[in-house]
């Protein structure tokens, strides 16, 4: 079986070592031999490629036509020669404080440009640098030659990252910002000097002066030429992992069918285009996956390679208690594209991030909801940790009490859970909806499949959770005995659907004061 790639983003090294590489150069040839335009831009969650695309990017630009063989575009007339190569990575740059970031900003310009052969100048910023930069590389390409087919190419991985990374104080983003955008503006006057530029991050920050400054800047992010350019598709997986994925049924004793199909529901999900339906796996979870073979099934991989702090510096309490991220509807495109940083949209950040994926267009409008089984549970664990103002660890170990029903425990933590709630914005519809919410986050990041008003014939079981453990009943209410919790569930049957699959059943009342909005009786009984 060919090796798989875990760890590394590095092209050249990926097909040095022979491990597999999902050919996805036919895109590549698209983006670099389109007569329209010739600077990209594209937005894709982290993990998904977007470094590796760079990676390639270089490579085909280096002429190093030796790393492509038997690829796609080695098959099509590119010609293979060498162009300069600037090529920033913004994601590692350093955001404690703004002295610390412009110090670092300077120098990663000065390390990348003296890459290329230029000779950076100490006393002009890091800006007027680049500038400088792309007009001498690009006539000097042009000088040797001896043609105008020359000029730089511009490759930046990550290019929003350093404003994601401050996000936990908007002043300062804006600052950082505003820095990022001094050097991007440098390409403003300079397009003609520029033979390619493809630029990639999470999130389109439409105020970065890259975006008003190149006007003919495209942004392929919802092209459906491009829908399937990042992640792998059910075709790909089998093309490229079929031992790997065989190997791994037989490790688990599952039927392959079974096999690939739980795999799918733990993986596949994404979508990034209205117009094209096909979903996608995320590419290191099903690295890390197969790689790893585990004989106990699937888990969360992708929360292991890091969270991101776009999102874990914006996310407040008070929004997350009105998301339904299971369905969220008629969002419309303009959400999707973020400019003021002091009003930034808590949907439109969980969809950049990959929290949230495209489930349904229609009339111009999008239906939202969460990709996958892995990504439910890291963002239900995510979300129970903001909404009660804890850590995900302390939400992790909440969800371990109600697995082995220690309910003493269990309680206690859902106490300090409505608690911290009770000090959110003051609508009282809110957080009457936001009781039930939150009791579904935890149960979703714990890997419990739940229905929200499980509808039955006698009426709607508020939630109702199941795991290969054990099945459980919740019952809320409001300004009630907690004893009128089990009357109800008792007289309407609720658990009378699920007591022939032999899993033990637990019946939960959960009672709630409406004017604390806080958690005050509670219990628990096994049928």
């Amino acid at each position: 079986m060919k090796p798989i790639a875990t760890d590394t983003h590095d092209f050249p090294k990926l097909r040095e070592k022979g491990c597999i590489y999902v050919d996805k150069t036919r895109f590549i040839h698209r983006l670099v031999t389109d007569v329209g335009t010739n600077l990209f831009f594209i937005s894709r969650p982290r993990r998904f490629g977007k470094s590796l695309t760079i990676s390639a990017l270089k490579a085909l630009f280096s002429g190093r036509r030796e790393l492509f063989k038997g690829l796609y575009i080695d098959g099509t007339d590119w010609k293979w020669e060498k162009y300069p190569i600037i090529h920033f990575e913004f994601n590692d740059l350093t955001t404690t404080s703004l002295e610390e970031f412009e110090k670092d900003l300077a120098h990663h310009v000065e390390d990348r440009l003296s890459e290329v052969g230029f000779t950076y100048d100490s006393s002009r910023s890091a800006h007027e640098n680049f500038g400088k930069a792309i007009t001498e590389l690009a006539a000097k390409c042009r000088e040797e030659r001896g043609n105008s087919d020359g000029g730089v190419v511009i490759l930046v991985d990550e290019y929003d990252a350093p404003v994601g990374h401050a996000l936990g104080d908007i002043d300062f983003a804006e600052k950082v910002r505003d820095r990022l955008s001094a050097v991007y503006s440098q390409m403003k006057n300079r397009t003609g000097d520029i033979k390619f530029l493809f630029m990639t991050g999470v999130s389109k920050f439409t105020r970065l002066s890259v975006f008003s400054a190149l006007s003919n800047i495209v942004d392929v992010s919802q092209r459906k030429e491009y829908a399937t350019m990042f992640g792998y598709t059910e075709d790909e997986l089998s093309a490229n992992f079929e031992e790997h994925l065989h190997e791994h049924a037989r490790i688990m004793d599952k039927s392959y069918d079974a096999y690939r199909a739980e795999m799918k529901r733990w993986f596949n999900g994404f979508r990034f285009t209205p117009d094209v339906k096909t979903t996608l796996y995320n590419p290191i979870s099903v690295a890390l996956t197969l790689d790893e073979k585990s004989a106990s099934g699937f888990k969360a991989t992708w929360a292991t390679t890091g969270r991101p702090s776009m999102l874990m510096n914006f996310l407040k309490r008070e929004d997350v208690l009105r998301i339904d991220p299971e369905a969220t509807q008629k969002v419309r495109a303009a959400a999707f594209d973020v400019a003021e940083l002091r009003d930034l949209q808590p949907i439109a950040m969980l969809y950049q991030s990959g929290y949230l994926t495209i489930k349904d267009y229609q009339s111009g409008r999008y239906v939202l909801g969460v990709p996958d089984e892995e990504v439910r549970q890291d963002l239900n664990m995510l979300l129970t940790g903001v909404a009660a103002n804890r850590s995900m660890t302390w939400a992790s170990r909440l969800g371990d009490h109600l697995l082995e029903a220690e309910w003493d425990d269990f309680f206690d933590g859902l106490k300090s859970l409505y608690a911290a709630m009770a000090y959110g914005p003051t609508e009282g519809r809110v957080h009457e909806n936001a009781y039930g919410r939150c009791l579904s986050f935890l149960l979703a990041s714990c890997g419990y499949e739940f229905k929200m008003e499980d509808v039955q014939s006698n009426g709607r079981a508020d939630i109702v959770a199941k795991n290969p453990e054990m099945v459980c009943v919740f019952e809320l209410k409001v300004d009630e005995p907690v004893d009128k919790a089990f009357v109800q569930i008792r007289k309407k049957g609720y658990a009378e659907p699920y007591l022939a699959d032999g899993r033990p059943i637990w019946l939960i009342g959960l009672s709630f004061d409406s004017k604390t909005r806080r958690l005050v009786d509670y219990a628990a009984e096994r049928l």
